[in-house]
């Protein structure tokens, strides 16, 4: 039996994995894909932003796969492997908080996974914009580090000389790794798919330790915030708010999302944001079956988890009180 190839999708908080995933998705070819999405809040997000296909999604949600939920993940993979269900390629997003490192060890020390599944390569996106104050945490660090193709996202944002700085630093911390300029991910598959670029001798070089068991700790200082309510959101005050919360603690906050639901509006509104950056737009229709349902997820250092409730509370069309 030949082993199922997987792909190992990483990148910081906001730097693009779930468009590559949706581009990946969009324009694969027949093969049948199982996909696993890893979100460090109890509310998921990137699962409802994943494009409809005929491929397997198994969303695995409050936690890193690195350690809260990494037996979760490899729970996952074998269910998947003894479902019966017909599979080509295993394809898996981390969280923007996780270390690839135990998530590569799941691959080689579980016997399960070890036997079926190769590890094909691990993609790491970059943001071009904000890597350079991202570069202070540990995991972007070695989400870089490990990585055997870099994207180099958001290109747009930043110009050539901006550009080839942050090219040279990224070679500097991993000079085997093939470095691709993108927009919105837009890549070709044949970059970053089938192309066994994993090598376990360079990830001993990078890390020897890296099949010792140990546990990974994020910075305690680092927390999330998750909001689900059913009243509708009068857009006009949640651009006030968000805004003005950008302002004021943009610095700290490394990522927002969110899938939410406007008063009168038919469509629900997808909303991205990454630091001091927002940005958002019409997603799919809401259906007759369907609650109207806003889920908004923050993550970033000291988080006044108050302070964004009684926000976003503010911006009901209808106010009420949130369900907690």
């Amino acid at each position: 039996m030949s082993k199922l190839k997987t792909t190992i999708l990483t990148g910081f908080l906001g730097a693009g994995k779930t468009t590559l995933l949706n581009r990946i998705l969009t324009l694969g070819s027949t093969e049948r894909v199982a996909v696993i999405v890893n979100e460090y809040g109890e509310v998921g997000i990137d699962g409802q932003l994943v494009v409809q296909t005929k491929d397997e999604i198994v969303e695995l949600n409050n936690g890193c796969i690195c350690c809260t939920v990494r037996d979760d993940l490899i729970a996952a993979i074998r269910s998947l492997l003894a479902s019966g269900r017909p599979i080509d390629r295993f394809i898996i997003e981390t969280s923007g908080l996780a270390d690839p490192a135990p998530v590569i060890q799941s691959f080689i020390l579980d016997e399960v996974l070890s036997a079926r599944l190769e590890l094909d390569a691990i993609v790491t996106v970059v943001d071009a914009r904000y890597i350079s104050r991202q570069l202070s945490q540990e995991e972007a660090v070695e989400q870089i580090s490990f990585a055997d193709v870099l994207l180099l996202n958001k290109i747009d944002l930043e110009d050539e000389y901006r550009l080839l700085e942050i090219e040279q630093d990224l070679s500097r911390r991993n000079p085997l790794a093939r470095i691709i300029r993108t927009s919105s991910c837009d890549v070709e598959l044949a970059d970053v798919l089938g192309i066994g670029a994993f090598d376990l001798k360079n990830i001993l070089a990078i890390d020897p330790n890296i099949l010792d068991e140990h546990a990974h700790e994020h910075d305690q200082t680092i927390g999330c915030v998750a909001i689900r309510d059913y009243e509708a959101l009068d857009p006009a005050a949640l651009n006030g708010w968000l805004t003005r919360l950008v302002q004021e603690i943009g610095t700290d906050l490394f990522r927002m999302k969110g899938v939410l639901n406007f008063a009168g509006e038919a469509r629900r509104y997808v909303f991205h944001g990454v630091h001091m950056t927002l940005e958002g737009r019409p997603g799919k229709m809401w259906q007759p079956f369907e609650a109207r349902v806003s889920d908004m997820v923050f993550i970033g250092r000291n988080l006044d988890e108050g302070g964004l409730r009684e926000g976003f509370r503010s911006c009901l069309a209808k106010p009420h009180a949130l369900a907690s």
